[in-house]
């Protein structure tokens, strides 16, 4: 029992960090499940479960940590504040409404055909490319978008379907809404807020389809299972909570060209583990 808890209270770290950053969590996690071999330790079923569900200590980090802008009650807002927050979850809402359609339709496919090692080295590599390109490009333009209120409902549809993309494991979800949002004129902060915002009924109704899906299936969890699942959303959310705000701090003084080559350099590990044998996934 005391093995497990480390293991999750390492996959919280992870989580916590990589859900935020642009870097991808599914890279890393495989790196992490294939050096820690916990498919030996629980069901496919079970991890299934878990790679999402550890996901829900993060959101509620991004509650937290946005709660003002986010919360459109209080004696204290003005009606103008309480009207762009509400239109800011409209907004929202129309951008997920993509993923919804297709994620329901196509989950278990992706999971089945795309959740592998080859294909999260290439999504690694290309998209960090991506980045490196787009703010090369973005030294010669202004930003039209630079307060989250300013975006329009087409805005928020766009990115919705940009984020579709982020469906093929390694691309990174907060990774790619976040290009999608700079390429049509949106601040790095807006950027990177806008997909904080977006994650939270994206992640909410992932978790929940998953947990459904389990449930209907498996029927329950043990007690071993309870605790993982328990560490893991806790550490994820205290982890969380800092890398928010250290993103939010970054991007204020720095671009993303980090993060770009940081998910090459990624990738190709990925791929050097795979190819080598060292991980199977």
């Amino acid at each position: 029992m005391f093995i497990n808890i480390l293991k999750a209270i390492l996959f919280g770290i992870v989580e916590g960090i990589t859900e935020w950053l642009p870097i991808s969590s599914t890279g890393h996690m495989i790196i992490l499940e294939s050096l820690l071999d916990v498919k030996n330790t629980f069901s496919d079923a079970f991890w299934g479960l878990f790679l999402v569900v550890i996901q829900l200590g993060a959101i509620i980090a991004v509650i937290i940590c946005f709660f003002k802008k986010l919360w459109p009650f209080g004696k204290t807002k003005e009606k103008e504040e309480k009207k762009n927050i509400w239109l800011i979850w409209a907004k929202v809402l129309v951008a997920c409404i993509p993923a919804a359609v297709v994620g329901l339709l196509l989950d278990d496919w992706l999971n089945e055909h795309l959740y592998n090692a080859i294909t999260v080295s290439v999504t690694l590599i290309v998209f960090g490319i991506f980045f490196i390109i787009l703010e090369i490009w973005n030294k010669k333009r202004e930003f039209k978008i630079n307060e989250v209120k300013d975006l329009s409902f087409k805005m928020a549809l766009i990115i919705g379907l940009i984020q579709l993309i982020a469906l093929i494991p390694g691309v990174s979800r907060s990774g790619v809404t976040i290009l999608g949002a700079m390429l049509i004129g949106c601040s790095r902060t807006v950027s990177a807020e806008f997909s904080f915002f977006l994650s939270i009924p994206v992640m909410l109704g992932a978790s929940l389809l998953k947990g459904v899906k389990f449930f209907l299936d498996e029927g329950t969890l043990t007690s071993n299972e309870w605790v993982f699942l328990g560490v893991g959303v806790v550490v994820a959310f205290l982890v969380s909570l800092f890398v928010i705000k250290f993103l939010m701090s970054f991007i204020k003084k720095h671009d993303f060209k980090p993060f770009g080559y940081y998910r090459i350099a990624l990738g190709i590990l990925l791929l050097i583990l795979f190819l080598t044998h060292v991980i199977t996934v």
